[in-house]
């Protein structure tokens, strides 16, 4: 196979192995309810249990970003790809086998340790095998393909019972890894940079240095506002529905195709518009402003229809896309030595911001009630974001063969 073509499948994939890993993220938002019932986890035991269940997958997503993207800069962008769609593939098809809660609970934990890995190794190894003029090009195929498996899981956990939906995760994974066994390559620039022994993967490059480690905060702080949305607005649109009194009920799986197409449509978007415009921070911040704007609409929907609900979401996700600019930004804050430490552990500490956000959700609840509790949550989400944007660099076309 010649170096280009080897460079397209790498990349291809690549992009095929986030779309089973944003599949089997939110497969579980799809499929809490009627999973929980049959375990015999019903009412408001069934929302206490997903929540909890939620934040244990966040929390092993946490763990594992950080272990991951450790393991990308010591042994290999290439490695870590094949070890974790291994780890939460085999995790997911274990999914479908539980017969207690406990059981879901350690399974989602473990699952999630897997999926940490997939988006961060992906992105280091396609930014980095790519040139810097198709680089925010990669990056959009990966976080579009990504965000097409999101919207897969909404119709496959809608329409197939929720342990065949976790068995068509596993499957898919497994299929993929297949795949990269045969055609995956190396990022050259890791190759390279190996032999000199520069502190690849040295925590202590990231955390004990004030100027890495705010540059590690504040792009974290850029793409929480994402999951606050996915947390609150989607994975309990069922409550956040009944607290609008809205005209009917407002199942996951609805809100979800809804969003996740637009998502798939707004990460193509922000990442051709960024490339076009060559600017990363300026098309962020105006996404994040649409976000805003959005999220004050959807919670004066008092008395609306599920329809008009469904179809703010999906332009809430197209908002929602400049996740695929996000981790770009992300990959070029960092040199090739913490590169993939960084890029994996970020979106991974992104979607671990569930776990505050979720606990102060219920902290608030019997004071506020839900809907104020959502806005001021979300009030405090997008204020640290946009200050964290301004503290950031502009980094469109830098070169990114150097070491921290």
């Amino acid at each position: 196979m010649s170096g280009q073509r080897t460079v397209v499948a790498s990349v291809i994939v690549a992009a095929l192995g986030y779309f089973v890993d944003l599949y089997d993220i939110v497969i579980f938002g799809v499929v809490r309810v009627a999973s929980l019932d049959e375990l015999g986890i019903t009412g408001a035991a069934n929302t206490a249990w997903g929540i909890d269940l939620l934040n244990l997958q966040m929390i092993g997503m946490l763990i594992g970003g950080l272990f991951w993207g450790v393991i990308g800069d010591k042994f290999g962008r290439r490695f870590a790809l094949l070890a974790t769609i291994t780890v939460y593939s085999l995790a997911n098809i274990a999914n479908g086998f539980v017969t207690t809660v406990e059981q879901y609970a350690v399974l989602r934990f473990i699952a999630g340790v897997g999926l940490a890995g997939e988006l961060g190794a992906g992105v280091t190894l396609v930014a980095e095998i790519l040139p810097a003029r198709f680089r925010g090009y990669g990056t959009t195929v990966i976080s579009f393909l990504g965000l097409v498996g999101a919207l897969t899981a909404s119709f496959v956990g809608g329409y197939l019972h929720w342990r065949t939906a976790y068995f068509v995760g596993g499957g898919m994974g497994l299929a993929v890894l297949a795949g990269r066994w045969w055609v995956l390559r190396e990022s050259a620039m890791f190759d390279a940079h190996k032999a000199q022994a520069r502190g690849q993967g040295d925590l202590r490059l990231l955390f004990g240095r004030l100027d890495s480690f705010g540059r590690f905060l504040a792009v974290i702080a850029v793409g929480v506002p994402i999951w606050y949305v996915s947390a609150l607005f989607v994975n309990f649109s069922p409550e956040l529905g009944r607290a609008l009194n809205l005209a009917g009920p407002l199942p996951v799986a609805d809100v979800l195709r809804w969003q996740a197409t637009g998502l798939a449509l707004g990460s193509a978007a922000s990442g051709l518009i960024s490339e076009w415009l060559k600017n990363r921070r300026g098309v962020v911040f105006g996404f994040i402003a649409g976000m805003m704007a959005l999220t004050a609409v959807l919670l004066s929907l008092e008395g609306r229809t599920p329809q008009l609900y469904c179809v703010l979401m999906f332009v809430m996700g197209l908002a929602q896309g400049y996740w695929t600019v996000f981790m770009t930004l992300s990959a070029e804050q960092f040199g090739v030595n913490i590169r993939a430490t960084v890029t994996t552990s970020v979106p991974n500490f992104v979607r671990a911001m569930v776990v505050p956000v979720t606990l102060l959700l219920k902290l608030l609840l019997p004071g506020m009630g839900l809907i104020k509790a959502v806005l001021l949550i979300g009030v405090a989400v997008y204020a640290l974001a946009l200050l964290a944007l301004y503290s950031l660099k502009e980094t469109y076309g830098k070169d990114l063969d150097y070491f921290e």
